[in-house]
């Protein structure tokens, strides 16, 4: 009997490896197979003229007080949100994540699961901002995830399509914040929107001149064929207002290959060749361009690894490099949670990784921007 169970687990461990190795050969063909829409695009009908006039269309704005996650701090931060130095708009990253064909292109409003995992990003990312300012993050018919992972027109139809609900928030946005410094913010697909936003609705009109600073996490920015369109510099200094920021994060041994290959080959802002440009990466924990930083000098990683518990700020345990790829460099594999992408992609954990660094770069650059 004995005998018979070891050669279960034997059996079982051998199963283990080959899947664990399949992932490491097969790892991003696997995913595209089961997250990539099946069904073809169908085009969604425009937002009513007025929809981001609602609160409802919001998952925090300043006049909703109860259960609004842009709120939330962890514990042990003193410095209490505060609504009345600037406006930040925030977009939140791709939520909208389901498996084997059975998704849309775009997520629904009523997408219950996808708006509350959209909540908890604004929770963990957003959050670091409001020591400067009142957040605003609007609902938006995301792409699905599987639009990032395929070469069909429908990928690119499905993100156009949600890009006009974020430039209508937008919109509303500014209708209600008319003066006053503004702070634009976002993480992965919603960076790749705050981008199309800069170039469209900022770069060379007046509200440009109120930008304190811009946040275009976890999306891949031509240095010389992107900023030039965006009417905006990169920041080469914490006490720089006025700018981008931007990083990638990945641990050691790293492969961001699949990011740079789709970054060469996508068009650029400007029309030029992504191709022999470099991506700009911000080191958030010194907020220059490029360079290096110890783990001790991070203020603090957001752990938020057991959902029993609440997520604490853990200081000096990640380091920063920006490596020349573009891309930045967080050491060793530091232990975040379950979704740690192929190639040591930590994309999902770009914001928690430097929680603290964030919201202490917030605070520098709005008030460098005050002080003009």
């Amino acid at each position: 009997m004995a005998r018979k169970f070891l050669y279960v687990v034997a059996g079982l461990i051998v199963l283990v490896i080959a899947a664990l190795l399949a992932y490491r050969i097969w790892g991003m063909q696997l995913i595209r197979m089961v997250m990539v829409p099946r069904e073809g695009f169908t085009q969604i009908a425009p937002m009513p003229a007025n929809a981001y006039d609602n609160p409802k269309m919001w998952i925090a704005r300043p006049d909703i007080t109860k259960d609004n996650p842009a709120l939330w701090t962890p514990e042990g931060v003193k410095d209490a949100p505060v609504p009345e130095k600037a406006a930040i708009f925030f977009i939140h990253p791709t939520s909208y994540i389901t498996t084997l064909g059975d998704a849309h292109w775009n997520m629904r409003l009523d997408d219950r699961e996808a708006l509350a995992t959209a909540r908890r990003f604004v929770q963990h990312q957003a959050s670091a901002f409001n020591a400067v300012g009142a957040i605003w993050a609007p609902r938006y018919r995301q792409a699905n995830y599987g639009a990032f992972l395929t070469d069909n027109p429908a990928g690119d139809q499905a993100l156009a399509a949600a890009y006009r609900d974020v430039d209508q928030a937008f919109a509303a946005f500014l209708k209600a914040n008319p003066d006053g410094p503004l702070i634009l913010a976002a993480h992965s697909q919603g960076s790749r929107h705050l981008l199309q936003l800069l170039k469209n609705e900022v770069a060379g009109k007046p509200v440009a001149d109120r930008i304190a600073a811009v946040y275009a996490v976890g999306w891949p920015i031509s240095v010389e064929a992107d900023l030039p369109a965006l009417g905006l510099p990169a920041c080469a200094r914490r006490d720089q207002s006025h700018c981008v920021v931007s990083w990638q994060s990945y641990a050691e041994p790293a492969d961001p290959s699949p990011v740079i290959e789709s970054f060469e080959r996508k068009p650029s802002f400007t029309g030029q060749p992504h191709k022999g440009t470099h991506m700009l990466c911000t080191n958030p924990i010194t907020g220059a361009f490029n360079g290096a930083a110890p783990a001790s000098a991070n203020r603090g990683t957001l752990d938020a690894r057991e959902q029993d518990k609440s997520p604490r700020l853990v200081p000096g345990i990640v380091p920063a490099r920006c490596d020349t790829s573009g891309v930045l460099m967080i050491g060793e594999p530091v232990d975040m949670g379950p979704f740690t992408l192929p190639g040591n992609n930590y994309h999902v954990y770009d914001y928690a990784l430097f929680w603290a660094d964030v919201r202490e770069d917030a605070k520098q650059r709005l008030a460098a921007f005050l002080k003009k």
